[in-house]
């Protein structure tokens, strides 16, 4: 029974075409540059606090002393978040994982292996962290009653001509340029994210091509099915049985290359033999009695130890000396001295005796 599968599913494929993600790819590279060198100038505070003096004389927002001025009359004091360190420092740390984002996207996006469900997972992320830097950066400062700041600083609502110190003129640049940046990197960044999901929702068209991809996978593997049943039908026995090991049925042993050698050596009988004629033991034949006796255990078994000095040995060379001289010239060769009979001990002459000369010297 084939099994019942669901329509819905991710897509992998990027569309409209691949064109539209490189081209967003070349627009974040450029901006991530440029953030990159800005909030790089910027750290740690390079003109922060000038902007900050700038704006409360102009009287724009609260001074970098109204802090100081707290802590002298024990009252509670909290730095405004778009004049506070964690915001420099927070852009110039996203902006780095940016860079390195960019460039592992980028790479698995040419080896075909970043999906749009990663890519919009990765992208959703960046847009968590851009809206908060935009938050942060054209957030308000009410610290200070009597100058109250209800909405983005000075820089970016006012032009940098109306600056207090003319110094300050190229830095409220550089931070209004940052917040551009910024704001554009994000709208990139959800350009990504809708892009990303659109992709990973299939089209009709990629639904019904998936649709005939798996009802012939599907139809294949009925086939085969059909076909394991009509085998199966065809031949019962040799389907739900333990398979048959060789010898099992007959009470006998699976015969192997081992138990053969084995069965050899104990001597049973390997294969169809008759049963009139029962086969000894191959390692019979080399035990007592049909063990093989060299000729020096045959001598010792028989007269014990040959030696000039055993009354059986001079018996024996007497008796071999007499026949010698009967047999005449055969008798004398050196073959038939040197190769004994059947059933005679070997002759071993006695040791050399040792020179007087040798004594004398």
């Amino acid at each position: 029974m084939a099994r019942k599968r669901s329509s819905w599913f991710l897509s992998k494929r990027w569309r409209p075409n691949k064109w539209v993600y490189y081209i967003l790819v070349g627009v974040e590279l450029g901006l991530t540059i440029a953030l990159l060198a800005l909030f790089g100038i910027a750290a740690p505070d390079t003109y922060r606090t000038k902007l900050w003096q700038d704006g409360a004389d102009n009287g724009f927002n609260s001074s970098p002393l109204t802090g100081l001025y707290a802590a002298a009359n024990y009252q509670s004091y909290s730095t405004p978040m778009v004049w506070s360190k964690f915001i420099t420092n927070y852009n110039l740390v996203i902006v780095v994982l940016s860079v390195f984002l960019l460039l592992v996207k980028s790479i698995m996006y040419m080896l075909n292996v970043f999906p749009p469900i990663l890519s919009a997972l990765l992208h959703a992320a960046l847009v968590a962290l851009y809206t908060t830097s935009v938050y942060y950066q054209a957030s308000s400062d009410k610290s200070d009653p009597e100058h109250p700041q209800n909405g983005p600083p000075w820089y970016i609502t006012k032009s940098c001509s109306v600056a207090h110190d003319p110094n300050n003129v190229h830095y409220c640049t550089q931070a209004k340029a940052a917040f551009a940046a910024t704001t554009t990197l994000l709208g990139i960044f959800v350009t990504y994210l809708g892009l990303s999901i659109y992709s990973a929702l299939p089209s009709k068209a990629h639904r019904e091509e998936v649709a005939a991809e798996r009802k012939e996978r599907d139809e294949k593997y009925a086939r085969l099915e059909a076909a394991h049943e009509e085998a199966k039908a065809a031949q019962p026995h040799a389907y739900g049985m333990p398979p048959e090991t060789p010898g099992l049925q007959s009470g006998m042993n699976p015969v192997t290359p081992r138990t053969h050698a084995f069965q050899k050596l104990d001597g049973v009988p390997v294969g169809p033999a008759p049963k009139s004629k029962k086969m000894a033991p191959l390692r019979t034949h080399f035990s007592s009695p049909n063990r093989p006796v060299s000729p020096r255990e045959s001598i010792i078994s028989q007269g014990g130890m040959r030696s000039p000095g055993n009354a059986s040995f001079k018996e024996r060379a007497a008796a071999q000396a007499q026949s010698a001289v009967g047999a005449g010239d055969s008798a004398t060769s050196p073959q038939s001295q040197a190769v004994p009979q059947p059933g005679e001990p070997m002759y071993f002459p006695p040791p050399p005796k040792k020179s007087d000369k040798g004594k004398k010297k």
